[in-house]
């Protein structure tokens, strides 16, 4: 592995990139979750963000086929992990954005796992 940074371009992480069927519905449920404004806006991708902090991205594919969780039938691939105050009224908050919960909660008392307009897992947990 080369330390020489010498010639090396700059690279910021900018955001994670979420497929979906419907950007607009992603974009709207995270961007009120987390505060998050649009920063570009098309048809296809939508990247919201904070001045000076990563975002989020969404991108528009044909097909989509949202994650089975917990069937591994299709992996969740990754997910959000998103800290709060309180279990019960983030999750009260949350499914009233739009979220869903599933029936399998591995450790409830420590965190929730809920799907997203489009059925990506995300989590929340007071431990961070």
């Amino acid at each position: 592995m080369s330390t020489d940074t010498t010639s090396a371009p700059a690279f910021r992480y900018v955001a994670v990139t979420f497929d979906c069927a419907d950007p607009a519905e992603l974009a709207r449920f995270y961007g009120e979750l987390l505060g998050m404004s649009a920063h570009f806006t098309s048809d296809d991708f939508i990247l919201l963000g904070k001045e000076g902090a990563t975002g989020l991205a969404f991108n528009r594919l044909a097909g989509y086929r949202p994650p089975t969780w917990p069937d591994p039938a299709r992996e969740k691939q990754a997910h959000i992990e998103v800290g709060v105050d309180d279990l019960d009224v983030a999750e009260k908050h949350l499914l009233g954005l739009g979220a869903t919960k599933p029936g399998f909660q591995p450790q409830p008392e420590r965190w929730r796992v809920l799907l997203d307009p489009a059925g990506h897992p995300f989590c929340i947990t007071t431990l961070v």
